[in-house]
């Protein structure tokens, strides 16, 4: 369980690494093409409230990393259920909020991570 469970914690890291590129560095190229729905005039105008929200997408991943790190298994499990909580809030709202695809791509791994961290330290 714990493998499958380092292997979420991993793969929601990951995708919060490629958020931070995205909004951060690649907003008014790439994302254009990923966030196709939002209105193409105003990627230039957003640029920094976009970078903005990408370093919040890499604190959430540097968190999920550092929870890999973390010699003590109970303050490992601790870390990465507060940073897999935070990401599975924001996928629920964004999910409610913008788009039923970001609770797909941002929730949905986070809370298989947390049920797999769950079922790694109670069973």
């Amino acid at each position: 369980m714990l493998l499958i469970a380092k292997f979420f914690i991993a793969l929601v890291a990951l995708l919060h690494l490629y958020f931070l590129w995205l909004e951060m560095f690649a907003w008014t190229t790439k994302a254009k093409k990923v966030f196709r729905k939002f209105p193409p005039d105003l990627f230039e105008p957003t640029k920094s409230m976009a970078a903005n929200q990408g370093l919040y997408n890499g604190f959430l991943a540097a968190g999920l990393l550092w929870s890999l790190l973390i010699d003590n298994p109970l303050w490992q499990v601790y870390v990465a259920l507060f940073f897999l909580g935070c990401v599975t809030v924001a996928g629920i709202y964004g999910g409610y909020s913008v788009s039923k695809k970001i609770f797909t791509v941002q929730a949905t791994p986070a809370i298989l991570g947390i049920i797999f961290l769950l079922l790694h330290h109670f069973l």
